[in-house]
């Protein structure tokens, strides 16, 4: 049986941010927009704080945390590991969480190779 391939993974960096994060405000989520401003960093919110539009895709959670991201993005960036981490410094949109922090999460990319695209996790489609 093969394994199956997970789309999302998070640094030690993000992850302590977002221990941080819980303690403060209880279940969170991620949002991955596809516009200018805010863009494509991700942001992190209160659990119910944002709602996905139709269609877009949750491609994993980070520590029981859903990650969501754009469905028009998730079409250009389907073929693509993503990997949360966390810098310093204040992210454009500055409706994130970690925002008061000091901090802006980011994302970086890796191209699946064609036998892990083979065995990907399925996505979730928001309603």
């Amino acid at each position: 049986m093969e394994t199956t391939i997970s789309r999302l993974s998070a640094t030690e960096k993000a992850l302590d941010v977002i221990f941080e994060l819980e303690n403060k405000y209880g279940a969170l989520m991620f949002y991955q927009a596809g516009g200018c401003c805010e863009g494509t960093q991700p942001q992190c919110f209160e659990k119910g704080g944002f709602f996905p539009r139709m269609n877009d895709a949750m491609i994993g959670t980070i520590n029981g945390h859903e990650f969501w991201i754009d469905r028009d993005l998730f079409e250009y960036w389907k073929y693509s590991h993503f990997t949360l981490d966390v810098t310093e410094g204040f992210g454009p949109g500055g409706f994130s969480l970690e925002t008061p922090l000091g901090k802006t999460f980011k994302v970086h990319y890796r191209l699946f190779t064609p036998e892990e695209y083979k065995n990907l996790e399925p996505v979730k489609r928001s309603e």
